[in-house]
């Protein structure tokens, strides 16, 4: 069996938060890091405040361009009042993904035990795009890549990847 060549993805990083900077954004530049050093490109990087109407704006901008492929979020899926970034996103989704959140709160278990039950992490498929919304915290961000998305991404997995699911991708 001959192995498959790399495929790099167009992602685009949105952090939400009401108080994060470029300077302070440790989250979003952790995924921009991780994304850039396994091959993939950049789409674009942006901050968002905790606001539905802000967050689905740019979302679907994204969702819409042909060109983005990916949207990882980071941010809001918390408890409190102002973590809305599932309650933003789900209604764009055409499909949700239940085993990556399902699979980020395992993961996470190993590390941070029971506190993980308060992780709302989500992911989902619209107009072909993946959107994955990740906790805020760095250590979320890189477990998130690490052990969920990355390799996802990564068209030389096997059995499976999400690659195979972006044809506008391997058509090219």
């Amino acid at each position: 069996m001959t192995e498959r060549e790399f495929v790099p993805v167009n992602i685009a990083v949105m952090t939400v938060s009401d108080s994060r900077t470029e300077e302070t954004d440790t989250s979003g530049a952790a995924l921009v890091k991780r994304l850039s050093e396994a091959g993939h490109q950049l789409a674009e990087k942006i901050i968002v405040p905790d606001d539905t109407y802000q967050i689905r704006a740019v979302m679907s901008r994204w969702i819409a361009d042909p060109d983005v492929c990916v949207i990882i979020s980071t941010g809001g899926t918390g408890l409190t009042g102002r973590d809305i970034t599932p309650e933003a996103v789900r209604p764009l989704l055409d499909k949700e993904i239940e085993g990556v959140g399902e699979l980020f709160r395992w993961v996470s278990y190993q590390d941070i035990k029971t506190s993980t039950v308060a992780s709302r992490a989500l992911g989902g498929v619209a107009n072909g795009t993946f959107v994955f919304c990740l906790p805020g915290s760095t250590g979320a961000c890189r477990t998130g890549w690490d052990d969920i998305i990355g390799p996802q991404l990564d068209y030389r997995n096997s059995p499976c990847n999400m690659v195979e699911l972006m044809p506008r991708l391997l058509e090219k």
